[in-house]
């Protein structure tokens, strides 16, 4: 089975930041037109994004979005807002970690858990308690990011990718937005290379290798274009859009 108009991709993998969204943080005009025509011909949209739930859900909601989610580069895979398919949380022996080494080199950080966003002027007191999902740093000096990346490989027990070039992003070992999407796909009985997946930073990597057809954004970092499949428009100049007329609804294929 395949969408209307011929299209043989039947889910768009979207990420959010630096892809769907543009600099200030909103969906454009045509992005959202778009979407909203890809959806009437059966396209299931879903958000593959490093945001948690919370953060993701009014923009899911601008564009009428129930589901499915893949939230905190795959900590959470929702078939829809009232159902969790799986989580993945992060050990909180590895948050205490990832924790100490951030206060240790004076790094701003941030932590996902099902119940919200952490960071140092609020972090909980029982923080063992919490589900963490993701554990994020951000660090302008490459040398403090090279070695926090190579402390955490050698942990052996964390997925280090991220979202921004100056930031490192830490989930369980194993978890990924391609992992995520594979669920997602199980669950609508979609097969992996009928999707496309849209990105532009480390963490949609792998769901742009594993994707029928993998898009990296114009803005995207170097591994993500040498990743991809094809190379699309900005998130300035509503790169989203141009993959839904060109790709999921124009019937072309790569290759």
């Amino acid at each position: 089975m395949t969408g209307s108009r011929g299209s043989a991709y039947r889910l768009l993998a979207l990420d959010m930041d630096g892809t769907l969204l543009d600099d200030d943080k909103r969906i454009s005009r045509e992005n959202r037109l778009w979407i909203a025509r890809a959806r009437e011909t059966g396209v299931v949209v879903c958000l593959a994004t490093g945001r948690g739930m919370h953060s993701l859900l009014p923009y899911a909601e601008e564009l009428g979005l129930d589901g499915p989610f893949v939230a905190a580069n795959g900590g959470e895979v929702w078939r829809s807002r009232a159902e969790l398919l799986a989580r993945r949380p992060l050990d909180r022996h590895d948050v205490s970690w990832l924790r100490g080494l951030a206060v240790r080199h004076r790094l701003r950080y941030w932590a996902y858990a099902s119940d919200g966003v952490y960071d140092a002027e609020h972090w909980p007191l029982a923080a063992g308690r919490h589900v963490w999902l993701k554990f994020g740093v951000w660090a302008t000096d490459g040398h403090v990011r090279e070695m926090l990346r190579e402390k955490a490989k050698r942990r052996g027990t964390l997925e280090v990718t991220n979202s921004h070039p100056l930031n490192l992003e830490f989930n369980a070992r194993g978890v990924s937005k391609a992992a995520g999407l594979r669920l997602v796909c199980e669950a609508f009985g979609i097969a992996m290379d009928e999707v496309v997946a849209v990105g532009d930073s480390l963490n949609d990597v792998a769901m742009i290798r594993e994707a029928g057809l993998g898009v990296a954004m114009g803005n995207a970092q170097p591994e993500v274009l040498a990743a991809a499949d094809v190379v699309t428009a900005s998130n300035a100049e509503d790169g989203v859009a141009r993959v839904i007329r060109e790709f999921v609804l124009g019937g072309a294929r790569r290759g």
